[in-house]
Order: structure tokens, then C-alpha cells, then sequence
């Protein structure tokens, strides 16, 4: 049996198990499972590891970064941008990859417009990190806006309508508003969004996030995380059954 799952804390619910479940039903791939690692500490991951049938994971909060310890070979973006959220196993062997990028950059682009030329990245996570690669890559420029300020993150107090005026793209790559905390969402002055705004959230559950309704009610573009997450997992599937 091919083993495949999901690392991170907690694991609450998860798009992943289920879509592979879903995926491999489907298609009839008798010979593979997706589990969920729910995993305290990192620590753990050595367990998990030590399963001569496991041939890839997923990585998730908070461990995209954590868990490049364990790795045994980087791609150029995971070196790039110091994340990792797929691992490709053969034998003894770890290869750590990064799937957002594709994810982020395919459903992005979609309904990205030519005066979208500067965004404000709300999170300095993993997450963020595969964003920001995208970004760059499209020759967008970005400030990062971080509850701590510090080298290269200003604070969401700094964020005002002027600022906004000039960061037409707006993209959540924190777990604000994610369910069932759907009550909350980043701080920042939505009255002075327009129409041509572009509200990007990671988020996929809710499909709409108060960010995400917020940026609706001014006439704002918004698009939620759940078309790259499944890009993303399509990507891992295509790494993990690729030549090396």
C-alpha cells in the first residue's frame, strides 16, 4: 500500500484527506491512503517517517518551515523561499517541495487585472512566503502586514485609506476568519475599499470569510483559497508520481 497524508497542529478538518480520499475513489487507485498527522510537536514527525510504506506528505501550520530539518534535498523555491509543504519519499530519501506557488499563481491570475501592481500580503508565515514568491515572479510589488512589527512588516495600524489607495491587491495568508472562528478577519479600514479591489484569501472555509464579505459590500474582486488548494494538491500528486 502507497502511503500518503497531512502534517500540521491541529488538524481540525481537512481539505486534504478528504479530496485525496475523494480523488482516489474516483479515479480508482486502489493501491494508495491519505491520512491526517495531527502532530503536537515536531518531534513526532520521525514516527511518521519511520513508515517504509509512506511515499509523500502534505505540510501545513505550523510546521511549512519546521519541517525542512528532516529533508534530505530542496527545490530551487523551497531553498528560495524557506517553506516547504510537500515531501516526496523514496526510500530513505526526502525531496521537499512547495505546491503553494502553483496553487497561488494559477488561481490568482485569473482575475488579476493590469492595475493590480502593488498588494499588501497580510501574514508573514509559510504561506506568506509562497505568496510573496508568486508576487515577485509577477513583478508585483508588496508590503507585508504583520500583529508584529518589525524588519520588513508594518502593522495593520498602519494601514489606512491612503495606503490602500495605492495596494489595490489584497491577499489573507493568515487563519483569520478560518472556521469556526468565522466572526473575525484582518483589521483594516474595508470602507476604503473600491471596485478595483482585489481580495485574496487562503481561506476556503468558509467559502466567503468576513474578509472576503467585507471586500464584497464595497464592490471589491474576491476569490477564496479553495481553487488553490486544489491545484496545489494536484501538483503533490504529480510530484509524488513523477521521475525523479
Amino acid at each position: 500500500m502507497r502511503k500518503f497524508g497531512l502534517v500540521g497542529y491541529p488538524l481540525t478538518h481537512s481539505f486534504s484527506q478528504r479530496y485525496f480520499t475523494e480523488k482516489f475513489e474516483r479515479e480508482g487507485i486502489a493501491d494508495s491512503v491519505y491520512s491526517n498527522f495531527s502532530l503536537e510537536f515536531i518531534g513526532d514527525l520521525a514516527a511518521v517517517l519511520a513508515d517504509a510504506e509512506l511515499c509523500g506528505l502534505n505540510v501545513t501550520i505550523p510546521y511549512k518551515q519546521q519541517v525542512m530539518s528532516f529533508l534530505d534535498s530542496l527545490s530551487p523555491v523551497v531553498e528560495a523561499i524557506g517553506a516547504c509543504n510537500c515531501i516526496r519519499i523514496e526510500g530513505r530519501r526526502r525531496f521537499g517541495h512547495n505546491t503553494d506557488v502553483v496553487g497561488f499563481e494559477q488561481s490568482l491570475v485569473k482575475k488579476l487585472s493590469g492595475h493590480h501592481r502593488r498588494a499588501l500580503v497580510l501574514g508573514t508565515g509559510g504561506a506568506a512566503k509562497a505568496v510573496e514568491w508568486v508576487l515577485r515572479r509577477l513583478g508585483i510589488d508588496f508590503l507585508s502586514v504583520s500583529r508584529a512589527v518589525g524588519p520588513g512588516a508594518i502593522g495593520y495600524a498602519d494601514v489606512d485609506a491612503a495606503l490602500l489607495d495605492t495596494h489595490e491587491l489584497i491577499v489573507n495568508t493568515t487563519p483569520l476568519g478560518m472556521y469556526p472562528n468565522v466572526s473575525v478577519c484582518p483589521p483594516l479600514p474595508y470602507e476604503a475599499l473600491t471596485p478595483r479591489h482585489y481580495l485574496f484569501d487562503l481561506v476556503y472555509n468558509p467559502a466567503r470569510t468576513l474578509f472576503l464579505e467585507k471586500g464584497e459590500a464595497r464592490g471589491a474582486v474576491v476569490e477564496n483559497g479553495y481553487e488553490m488548494l486544489v491545484l496545489q494538491a494536484e501538483e503533490s500528486w504529480r510530484i509524488w508520481n513523477s521521475p525523479l
